[in-house]
């Protein structure tokens, strides 16, 4: 067994992987990349990027089915040719990953190294039976991967996950989706405008991270317009029948259903690649999935020289936070231990659905009753979401009473992978509702109706001042009375 010393060792070499690495050789340190999978992030192979090129295809099938409202005619059906769909979802999704290849192709050879890592120690780590790797420090940035439910794990090689879905040669006739979360919910739709009969399946009401109820349930019935969706299914029984999956359920009808499928797409979430790694060879504290405590800020684990990011912290899981998180903790991992805290963004969520859901800053089920209002617009009749015939959803702004600051929004509508950047850009700022109504709004464009939501959340701030205002009043003549 050969043996290897190195200043940071980093195992993973997806978004997370390769951010530490980079960071760890900008201090000055030498740094070890080890993989013992595929080369190539989770966005590029199986995740945002393919799923993009889907939905692309499904906007434009949609798109061409639905020209008659503006007195557009197009002759015949729309034809969706399936294996023509798929073979562009694998070339330009090869083509991304062709990107990421070509920056590991110009990492030095002597700091990679293939195999799967173990920790034998905090420090120590043995990569498969061929290596001992001694480290001033180690980053984990193992990634994640689906997370499938006891009950349909019999369902065989007729269930599938995202990954599985951009090796299809062709589309399927019929799928049942489980888990109506934003990868269940993009690709639900998108096969649905493909052509594909979908059934959607969720639990406890739960839909594309959205925590106001108002909005969930606008979104809830625009998707229900559209396609079967049932947040809060009640399935009796799932099977393998043959090459099918029998579901049966009870439909939002409330009537009971047996139908088949030719696959059942899971997407009820992603568990952190941690359970093979041994860290019970190590000093960490875990939770209870397995996954070490650690400081969101500077990503060490406890008192360690072991820092975790990307999605095996089972944190914050997306493409931009893994490599704000892998820059940190490569960059600390390096100057352990002089640890530092690392600039961490306002959080923002898409969903690109049709319309787009958006998540940004603190969430209505994050904040405190009483503490904030609430800013409303309505995109049914927004001037140019009716323009483009897009008027549907809704956006909730959030502001803080005391201090009138803008804290985050949630909202389903046209535009909201653009809203929800400058309501992200606006929560990392610090800006009051106030600051924000300054900005200029052009018109006719969609951020009119962010306006309107502005506005609203503005007279309520100043209704709740007044209310306090009087309160405090009362409150003053009744002690001196």
């Amino acid at each position: 067994m050969q043996l290897l010393n190195t200043d940071v060792a980093v195992i993973g070499a997806g978004t997370a992987g390769l951010a530490a690495y980079r960071a760890a050789r900008a201090a000055g340190k030498r740094a070890l990349l080890i993989e013992g999978g595929q080369y190539g992030t989770t966005c590029a192979r199986v995740g945002c990027m393919p799923s993009k090129l889907l939905i692309a295809a499904a906007e434009a099938a949609h798109a061409a089915a639905h020209t008659d409202p503006f007195g557009v005619r197009v002759e015949g059906p729309v034809r969706v040719d399936g294996r023509a769909v798929m073979d562009r979802v694998k070339r330009e999704r090869d083509r991304f990953v062709g990107f990421v290849l070509e920056g590991v192709e110009n990492i030095p050879a002597e700091d990679k190294l293939r195999g799967h890592a173990r920790f034998v120690s905090d420090t120590v780590l043995r990569v498969d039976e061929h290596t001992e790797v001694q480290a001033a420090g180690v980053v984990i940035a193992t990634g994640s991967s689906p997370s499938i439910p006891g009950p349909l794990r019999g369902l065989g090689d007729r269930l599938v996950v995202n990954d599985d879905v951009f090796a299809w040669d062709d589309l399927p006739r019929r799928v049942a989706v489980f888990g109506p979360g934003v990868i269940g919910l993009e690709l639900g739709q998108a096969l649905a405008r493909l052509g594909v009969q979908v059934r959607v399946f969720g639990v406890s009401g739960s839909l594309g991270g959205i925590t106001d109820p108002a909005v969930r349930q606008r979104a809830r019935k625009v998707f229900q317009d559209e396609f079967y969706l049932d947040p809060d299914a009640r399935v009796l029984e799932t099977a393998r029948v043959g090459d099918e999956v029998e579901v049966r359920y009870v439909a939002l009808d409330n009537t009971e259903r047996t139908e088949r499928f030719d696959y059942a797409l899971v997407a009820t979430g992603r568990r952190p690649n941690v359970d093979a790694l041994d860290l019970q060879n190590t000093t960490l504290e875990r939770d209870a999935r397995g996954v070490p405590r650690y400081d969101r800020l500077t990503m060490q684990a406890g008192q360690s020289a072991i820092f975790i990011a990307g999605d095996a912290n089972a944190d914050v899981p997306l493409l931009h936070e893994a490599a704000d998180e892998g820059r940190i903790a490569g960059d600390n991992a390096a100057r352990h231990p002089a640890v530092k805290p690392g600039q961490r963004r306002a959080p923002l969520g898409v969903v690109f659905s049709d319309p787009q859901i958006a998540l940004v800053g603190a969430l209505h089920a994050q904040l405190e009753p009483g503490s904030f209002v609430t800013g409303e617009v309505d995109f049914g009749d927004q001037g140019r979401s009716r323009v483009m015939l897009k008027n549907r959803g809704m956006l909730h702004v959030y502001a803080e009473v005391e201090s009138g600051r803008f804290l985050g929004a949630e909202m389903i509508g046209p535009s909201a992978e653009h809203i929800g950047h400058l309501l992200a850009w606006a929560v990392q700022q610090e800006l009051t509702v106030a600051r924000m109504l300054e900005m200029p709004f052009y018109h006719p464009v969609v951020e009119e109706g962010l306006r309107t939501a502005l506005r609203d959340a503005q007279a309520r701030l100043d209704e709740a001042r007044r209310r306090a205002r009087a309160q405090a009043q009362a409150a003053l003549s009744a002690a001196q009375a």
